[in-house]
């Protein structure tokens, strides 16, 4: 029906309630759990099997994602899935049963409907309260899995029980991984990061360069708005973002982090979220995608780089508190990740890892280029006090260059 890794057999084999697949990156552990789903569903009638994520964008772009990959590789599958609702994110088998993709937006929201079989993807982006309100309405067994950053719910209240099977998994149990990905992987140069990743064992990461960010539901209307582009491909995701500054903070929200797009599918993105007349900042390495970019109406600009402007943007993003959506699970990934290097003794040095940093580059792409400008109207603002309106911005940094020295 389709080739799956011995992690399938291990979780298909699993008796216990509950299943945790802890693994690194790459393991296969998201698709093992999809493709027991697939055959639960054909072996018994009628069955509900729910697979949920943080939010639907989340889920759409991974779990459902992998789903459709799953199912349209496999000409059984087509068979055996005459329905699939698209839309709802629904899979429904000839025989009556259904695999649902479903995201709930708290405790109250997580009470309604009832399932034989749960799959929490991506665990820590979870609250522990929906999970709970999830799980005392699931007949048959749960599934739950996750990259192990840090320590969550799982570890506290699930791990270590009798009716709960761990299983740790990493990219050397996945034979359908290609090379140059298993070699990335593996030659992670930070051992705490390598760890998590390259082995999947439980991070208690140290010298993390961002602390203190919030998460927020949503962010807040502003004219001080910009987004950020980090282009990647096939090993690498590119990522888009969106930042705006309110009050004196820094609001973030993911829209994209996909590997295998095209410029055009970039110019689509930003079409479909209304961002083609929003002041962009793209990764100066492609001037031949900001070019083309330019040309199908994008608003974009080269980040300004120069010998020390990893470290200067990081400083600059450091002097803000910055909010993060929860539905940009990527991101937020990415801060519990970034992390200063060290050096032969141990020490971290002001170098940063160059690993998980692909949305924190496209946000750093717009410290470079409009966070020191920002900086200036503050300082404007301070000496001169309110007499010019906040939206007149350009006549503030005027001002300043003309009769102030800024």
């Amino acid at each position: 029906m389709f080739k799956a890794t011995d992690l399938f057999k291990e979780n298909y084999e699993s008796k216990e309630k509950f299943v945790i697949n802890q693994g690194g990156t790459g393991s296969g552990k998201t698709f093992a759990a999809l493709q027991l789903l697939f055959t639960y569903a054909i072996l018994k009638p009628n069955l509900v099997l729910t697979v949920v994520g943080q939010d639907i964008p989340n889920l759409t772009k991974g779990a459902f994602r992998d789903a459709m990959s799953i199912y349209s590789s496999s000409d059984e599958l087509i068979k055996r899935f005459p329905k699939i609702n698209q839309t709802d994110r629904i899979f429904t088998c000839e025989n009556g049963s259904v695999i649902e993709f479903a995201s709930f937006s708290d405790e109250q929201d997580a009470k309604s409907g009832k399932r034989d079989y749960l799959f929490i993807n991506e665990a820590d982006g979870i609250d522990y309260s929906v999970f709970w309100q999830l799980a005392i309405r699931t007949r048959k067994q749960i599934f739950i899995d996750y990259n192990p950053t840090a320590r969550f719910w799982v570890h506290d209240k699930l791990i270590g029980r009798p009716d709960v099977k761990l299983i740790i998994s990493d990219h050397r149990h996945n034979p359908f991984l290609p090379a140059d990905m298993h070699n990335l992987i593996e030659t992670i140069d930070d051992k705490q990061l390598w760890l998590v990743y390259a082995r999947g064992a439980t991070g208690k990461l140290q010298g993390l360069i961002y602390s203190g960010w919030n998460t927020v539901d949503a962010v807040p209307e502003t004219k001080r708005r910009w987004i950020g582009i980090d282009f990647g491909y096939t090993n690498d995701p590119t990522s888009i973002i969106d930042v705006r500054f309110h009050d004196g903070q820094l609001w973030i929200d993911e829209i994209r982090y996909q590997r295998k797009i095209t410029n055009h599918d970039i110019f689509r993105a930003l079409e479909d979220e209304n961002l083609l007349g929003i002041p962009t900042v793209a990764d100066s390495a492609e001037p031949k995608s900001i070019e083309e970019l330019k040309r199908l109406g994008v608003r974009i600009e080269a980040a300004k780089k120069g010998p020390d402007s990893v470290n200067a943007g990081i400083d600059l993003l450091k002097r803000y508190k910055l909010n993060v959506t929860k539905r940009s699970l990527n991101l937020k990934k990415e801060l519990n990740s970034y992390m200063w290097k060290k050096d032969k003794t141990g020490d971290f040095i002001n170098t940063p890892c160059d690993f998980m940093n692909h949305a924190l580059d496209a946000l750093r792409y717009v410290a470079l280029n409009k966070l020191g400008k920002e900086m200036k109207i503050g300082r404007l603002k301070i000496h001169l006090g309110s007499w010019m309106e906040d939206e007149k911005e350009d006549e503030w940094v005027n001002y300043g260059k003309r009769y102030l020295n800024y």
